[in-house]
Protein backbone atom coordinates (compact mmCIF):
# COMPACT_ATOMS: atom_id res chain seq x y z
CA UNK A 1 0.00 0.00 0.00
CA UNK A 2 1.16 3.17 -1.22
CA UNK A 3 1.35 6.08 1.63
CA UNK A 4 0.95 9.74 0.52
CA UNK A 5 4.11 12.21 0.38
CA UNK A 6 4.64 14.05 3.25
CA UNK A 7 4.03 17.89 3.54
CA UNK A 8 7.78 18.78 2.99
CA UNK A 9 7.76 16.23 0.39
CA UNK A 10 5.42 17.04 -1.67
CA UNK A 11 6.50 20.74 -1.44
CA UNK A 12 10.02 19.64 -2.53
CA UNK A 13 7.68 17.61 -6.13
CA UNK A 14 6.24 21.20 -6.11
CA UNK A 15 8.80 23.03 -6.35
CA UNK A 16 10.84 21.13 -9.11
CA UNK A 17 8.36 21.16 -11.26
CA UNK A 18 7.31 25.06 -11.06
CA UNK A 19 11.39 24.92 -11.95
CA UNK A 20 10.48 22.62 -14.82
CA UNK A 21 7.59 25.09 -16.02
CA UNK A 22 9.42 27.96 -15.62
CA UNK A 23 12.50 26.85 -17.31
CA UNK A 24 10.56 25.19 -20.11
CA UNK A 25 8.73 28.44 -20.70
CA UNK A 26 11.55 30.58 -20.32
CA UNK A 27 13.78 28.17 -23.12
CA UNK A 28 10.78 28.70 -25.21
CA UNK A 29 10.25 32.49 -24.96
CA UNK A 30 14.33 32.76 -25.52
CA UNK A 31 13.50 31.18 -28.59
CA UNK A 32 10.75 33.13 -29.83
CA UNK A 33 12.70 36.03 -29.05
CA UNK A 34 15.50 34.66 -31.44
CA UNK A 35 13.80 33.10 -34.49
CA UNK A 36 10.01 34.69 -33.92
CA UNK A 37 7.16 32.96 -32.93
CA UNK A 38 5.66 31.14 -35.57
CA UNK A 39 8.94 29.84 -36.88
CA UNK A 40 9.51 27.96 -33.34
CA UNK A 41 8.50 24.49 -33.06
CA UNK A 42 7.97 22.43 -30.10
CA UNK A 43 10.19 19.87 -31.74
CA UNK A 44 12.82 22.96 -30.78
CA UNK A 45 11.76 24.02 -27.55
CA UNK A 46 12.41 20.28 -26.49
CA UNK A 47 15.73 20.11 -28.03
CA UNK A 48 17.17 23.21 -26.36
CA UNK A 49 15.78 22.89 -22.76
CA UNK A 50 17.34 19.46 -22.87
CA UNK A 51 13.68 17.34 -22.43
CA UNK A 52 11.72 14.97 -24.14
CA UNK A 53 9.53 16.05 -26.48
CA UNK A 54 6.75 13.79 -24.20
CA UNK A 55 7.87 15.95 -21.28
CA UNK A 56 7.46 18.72 -22.95
CA UNK A 57 3.99 18.09 -24.20
CA UNK A 58 3.03 16.62 -21.02
CA UNK A 59 3.66 20.28 -18.85
CA UNK A 60 2.71 22.33 -22.02
CA UNK A 61 -0.04 20.82 -24.57
CA UNK A 62 0.29 23.48 -27.08
CA UNK A 63 2.95 26.27 -28.06
CA UNK A 64 0.69 29.28 -26.64
CA UNK A 65 0.45 27.79 -22.97
CA UNK A 66 4.49 27.99 -22.88
CA UNK A 67 3.76 31.91 -23.70
CA UNK A 68 1.28 32.07 -21.41
CA UNK A 69 2.92 30.69 -18.66
CA UNK A 70 6.22 33.27 -19.34
CA UNK A 71 3.46 35.98 -19.77
CA UNK A 72 1.69 35.18 -16.32
CA UNK A 73 5.27 35.32 -14.85
CA UNK A 74 5.87 38.35 -16.06
CA UNK A 75 2.62 39.71 -14.71
CA UNK A 76 3.09 38.57 -10.82
CA UNK A 77 6.44 39.86 -10.85
CA UNK A 78 5.70 43.10 -12.55
CA UNK A 79 2.84 43.18 -9.61
CA UNK A 80 4.84 42.39 -6.73
CA UNK A 81 7.35 45.88 -7.76
CA UNK A 82 4.46 47.65 -8.52
CA UNK A 83 2.49 46.93 -4.63
CA UNK A 84 4.71 49.76 -3.17
CA UNK A 85 3.86 52.52 -5.73
CA UNK A 86 -0.06 51.37 -5.68
CA UNK A 87 -0.39 51.43 -2.35
CA UNK A 88 0.92 54.91 -1.72
CA UNK A 89 -1.65 56.31 -4.34
CA UNK A 90 -4.45 58.49 -2.28
CA UNK A 91 -7.59 57.44 -4.13
CA UNK A 92 -9.21 54.36 -6.15
CA UNK A 93 -8.90 55.90 -9.47
CA UNK A 94 -4.92 56.80 -8.76
CA UNK A 95 -4.38 53.43 -7.98
CA UNK A 96 -5.83 52.08 -10.82
CA UNK A 97 -4.19 54.69 -12.94
CA UNK A 98 -0.70 53.35 -11.89
CA UNK A 99 -1.60 49.64 -12.34
CA UNK A 100 -3.29 50.12 -15.87
CA UNK A 101 -0.19 52.22 -17.16
CA UNK A 102 2.07 49.81 -16.62
CA UNK A 103 0.19 47.19 -18.03
CA UNK A 104 -0.07 49.54 -21.47
CA UNK A 105 3.70 49.76 -20.69
CA UNK A 106 4.15 46.16 -20.40
CA UNK A 107 1.33 45.16 -23.57
CA UNK A 108 3.47 47.94 -26.12
CA UNK A 109 7.08 45.48 -25.34
CA UNK A 110 4.84 41.93 -25.77
CA UNK A 111 2.49 43.17 -28.42
CA UNK A 112 4.02 41.32 -31.59
CA UNK A 113 3.06 38.17 -28.97
CA UNK A 114 -0.25 39.00 -27.50
CA UNK A 115 -2.64 37.85 -30.36
CA UNK A 116 -1.51 34.75 -29.90
CA UNK A 117 -1.83 34.53 -26.22
CA UNK A 118 -5.27 35.88 -26.10
CA UNK A 119 -6.37 33.14 -29.08
CA UNK A 120 -5.10 30.74 -25.99
CA UNK A 121 -6.97 32.10 -23.40
CA UNK A 122 -10.40 32.67 -25.14
CA UNK A 123 -9.93 29.62 -27.20
CA UNK A 124 -12.14 27.65 -24.75
CA UNK A 125 -16.17 28.60 -25.50
CA UNK A 126 -17.10 27.52 -21.97
CA UNK A 127 -16.19 30.92 -20.26
CA UNK A 128 -17.08 29.29 -17.01
CA UNK A 129 -14.72 26.39 -17.52
CA UNK A 130 -12.04 29.29 -18.83
CA UNK A 131 -12.63 31.02 -15.20
CA UNK A 132 -12.05 28.15 -13.61
CA UNK A 133 -9.02 27.07 -15.12
CA UNK A 134 -6.01 29.00 -13.24
CA UNK A 135 -3.25 28.66 -16.53
CA UNK A 136 -5.26 30.51 -17.95
CA UNK A 137 -5.75 34.05 -16.44
CA UNK A 138 -3.43 36.40 -15.95
CA UNK A 139 -3.81 37.60 -12.05
CA UNK A 140 -4.71 40.60 -13.00
CA UNK A 141 -8.28 39.59 -12.10
CA UNK A 142 -7.06 38.95 -8.52
CA UNK A 143 -5.53 42.76 -8.51
CA UNK A 144 -8.42 43.87 -9.58
CA UNK A 145 -10.79 42.53 -6.82
CA UNK A 146 -8.43 43.68 -4.14
CA UNK A 147 -8.34 46.86 -5.19
CA UNK A 148 -12.40 47.18 -6.04
CA UNK A 149 -12.72 45.90 -2.35
CA UNK A 150 -10.68 48.00 -0.48
CA UNK A 151 -11.98 50.98 -2.17
CA UNK A 152 -15.88 49.52 -0.95
CA UNK A 153 -14.26 49.15 2.43
CA UNK A 154 -13.44 52.74 2.69
CA UNK A 155 -16.17 54.30 0.79
CA UNK A 156 -14.85 55.24 -2.65
CA UNK A 157 -17.06 52.77 -4.27
CA UNK A 158 -20.83 51.81 -4.58
CA UNK A 159 -21.46 48.51 -2.61
CA UNK A 160 -24.43 47.34 -4.48
CA UNK A 161 -22.31 45.03 -6.60
CA UNK A 162 -19.51 43.16 -4.54
CA UNK A 163 -16.22 42.73 -5.52
CA UNK A 164 -15.83 39.94 -7.49
CA UNK A 165 -18.79 41.28 -10.16
CA UNK A 166 -17.32 44.60 -10.71
CA UNK A 167 -13.92 43.12 -11.04
CA UNK A 168 -15.35 40.72 -13.78
CA UNK A 169 -17.00 43.65 -15.71
CA UNK A 170 -14.31 46.00 -15.12
CA UNK A 171 -12.09 42.59 -16.69
CA UNK A 172 -14.22 42.58 -19.85
CA UNK A 173 -13.87 46.84 -20.23
CA UNK A 174 -9.84 46.30 -19.85
CA UNK A 175 -9.78 43.46 -21.88
CA UNK A 176 -12.16 45.37 -24.58
CA UNK A 177 -9.65 48.45 -24.56
CA UNK A 178 -6.71 46.04 -24.97
CA UNK A 179 -8.82 44.07 -28.50
CA UNK A 180 -9.41 47.65 -30.03
CA UNK A 181 -5.76 48.76 -29.39
CA UNK A 182 -4.27 45.50 -30.73
CA UNK A 183 -6.95 46.27 -34.14
CA UNK A 184 -5.91 49.42 -34.47
CA UNK A 185 -2.16 50.25 -34.34
CA UNK A 186 -2.72 53.92 -34.45
CA UNK A 187 -4.04 53.88 -31.42
CA UNK A 188 -2.86 54.58 -27.54
CA UNK A 189 -3.17 52.41 -25.55
CA UNK A 190 -2.59 54.85 -22.36
CA UNK A 191 -5.63 56.58 -23.58
CA UNK A 192 -7.61 53.58 -23.68
CA UNK A 193 -7.15 52.39 -20.26
CA UNK A 194 -7.57 56.33 -19.24
CA UNK A 195 -10.69 55.99 -21.25
CA UNK A 196 -11.59 53.03 -18.86
CA UNK A 197 -11.08 53.63 -15.78
CA UNK A 198 -13.16 57.34 -16.50
CA UNK A 199 -16.12 54.84 -17.66
CA UNK A 200 -16.29 52.49 -15.14
CA UNK A 201 -16.22 55.50 -12.35
CA UNK A 202 -18.95 57.21 -14.22
CA UNK A 203 -20.44 56.14 -16.84
CA UNK A 204 -21.37 57.44 -20.11
CA UNK A 205 -24.78 59.55 -18.94
CA UNK A 206 -25.06 62.90 -19.92
CA UNK A 207 -23.58 65.45 -17.38
CA UNK A 208 -25.71 68.62 -16.62
CA UNK A 209 -24.34 72.34 -17.46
Amino acid sequence: MSSSPSPIEAGRRERKRNQTLDHLAATAFSLFEQYGYDAVTMEQIAAQADVSKGTLYNHFPVKEALLAHQFHAELAAGGAQLRTQIEAQPDFASRLAVLLSASADWCTVRRPYLAAYFRYRFASADLAARNRDADKRSGLEAVFMALIDTAQRSGELDTRLDAEHLAALFEYLYLGALMRWLARPDTDLHAGFSAVIDLFLHGMARKEA
